[in-house]
């Protein structure tokens, strides 16, 4: 730069040179605005022109042209399927996040020293490459009630049958010409006393043979027995035709297991189980009593839990949606647990901190920032959620899984569509999501202080 040197003085500089200056600022702001142009312009046809028009749009009525002042914002707040939508919408806001940030979190301090812990990873990790329209077909069979079909009820049932044996007769009964008559509570009771000497017959119908236990033998006709009271339980059903009704065939099967007792007076003075064959026998204490097959011979089958019923089917699809992120919130930790310094968890364990103490005291503390970008990231997500909601969720009970981004979507489109209650649920989502996002910002511009 050419200065103008006076005697006794500083150099001053020269005149052309400090003129320049304000020419290449400018310069300089309209290359910069150049750029940002395009973005500012998609921005602006994007975003802020959109909310802009719902914002204008919920003031007006269904068609368009009448002004309706704030008739559909309080239309939200009166509308029963609105209502839960919002009440849905608070359920998933405080219990899908926290699920998936703690899942994420245990998942990635436990596979942290493991050898296999990347593998691990990447296998928790899989299920984010899956769209939510894929995950929501998968998780609907997994869902469904029939065990045979629903993978959760297959294990929900499996486990309820090793603690609660399930009866293998659940429709069986017995026909007008048998002996036996219906008793109360579902149980079924012979017409006549039993004698000692004198075998009982209690034939039934109405299971099919390939639902008869697989131990099954063939039907045999009960021996006298001195003292004692014998006879057969069998079904009475001859596969492809013939037999004789109350007569023990060798083509028909017994139905063991089943629960027989002698009841007189109406007290139960004996029990006793029928074997393979459907022959049972009883104490001759039960001579001159009736006998009874109890309910419990005939109890439903345990077909599991109603998954999508109105109770459940909001956590059903938080349980799907968490299988879905917590892989997504394992990773971001895991990066930020490898940034921990090692040399203060093992000061911790110096210092005589179980690893519990060292996890709760130091780790999750250190990882305070990573936990809040997670939680918060899942929290926006969560608002928006309809995919899964929409595919999970049948028909029966889509009102009790809804959520404002359903909502939104059915008050909108179809041939009863609102389009001024539709922009109002759009500005009311907006308006969750603003606080969120402003507490994002905010925690961004302090860590860009530290």
């Amino acid at each position: 730069m050419d200065t103008a040197a006076q005697p006794g003085g500083p150099a001053r500089p020269d005149p052309a040179a400090t003129t320049a200056h304000p020419r290449v600022t400018g310069t300089r702001r309209l290359v910069a605005a150049g750029f940002l142009l395009p973005a500012l312009v998609l921005l602006g046809a994007l975003v802020v022109y959109p909310i802009g028009y719902s914002v204008q749009r919920s003031f007006f009525d269904r068609s368009g042209e009448g002004f309706a002042g704030l008739d559909n914002y309080t239309e939200i707040f009166t509308d029963d399927r609105i209502l839960t939508a919002v009440q849905n919408n608070a359920i998933w806001v405080l219990l899908a996040p926290t699920v998936a940030t703690a899942l994420g979190l245990i998942f990635a301090v436990l596979t942290e020293r493991v050898r296999w812990g990347t593998a691990f990873k990447l296998i928790v990790f899989m299920p984010m490459a899956i769209s939510m329209l894929a995950a929501g077909i998968i998780f609907r069979l997994v869902y469904e009630q029939d065990p045979d079909r629903g993978v959760a009820n297959a294990v929900w049932v499996g486990v309820h049958d090793t603690f609660a044996e399930a009866s293998v007769f659940p429709r069986a009964h017995p026909l007008p010409v048998h002996p036996l008559e219906k008793a109360d509570g579902g149980a079924f009771l012979t017409k006549e006393p039993v004698r000692a000497g004198s075998p009982a017959s209690l034939p039934l119908v109405g299971v099919a043979p390939g639902q008869m236990p697989e131990d099954a033998e063939p039907a045999r006709a009960a021996r006298p027995e001195e003292g004692r009271i014998t006879g057969t339980a069998w079904l009475d059903f001859t596969r492809g035709g013939g037999g004789t009704v109350n007569t023990v065939d060798s083509r028909e099967l017994g139905l063991k297991g089943i629960t027989v007792e002698a009841v007189r007076d109406g007290s139960v003075v004996a029990t006793a189980r029928a074997g393979a064959d459907g022959t049972f026998s009883l104490p001759a204490s039960a001579d001159g009593a009736l006998l009874r097959l109890p309910a419990e011979n005939f109890r439903a089958q345990y077909n599991g839990v109603d998954w999508l019923g109105p109770s459940l089917v909001t956590p059903a699809i938080i349980g799907s949606y968490v299988w879905m992120w917590a892989g997504f919130a394992m990773v971001l930790i895991a990066a930020g647990l490898a940034s921990v310094p090692r040399e203060l968890l093992e000061a911790a364990r110096i210092d005589g901190a179980n690893e519990w103490q060292v996890f709760r005291r130091v780790t999750v503390p250190l990882l305070a920032p990573v936990l809040a970008v997670v939680l918060v990231t899942l929290m926006i997500n969560v608002l928006k959620i309809f995919d899964l909601v929409y595919i999970i969720a049948p028909g029966s009970a889509q009102d009790d899984a809804n959520v404002l981004a359903l909502q939104l979507y059915r008050s909108s489109f179809g041939t009863d569509a609102d389009l001024g209650v539709g922009s109002a649920i759009a500005v009311l989502l907006l308006v969750l999501v603003l606080p969120v996002m402003f507490f994002n910002i905010r925690r961004m511009r302090r860590e860009a202080r530290r």
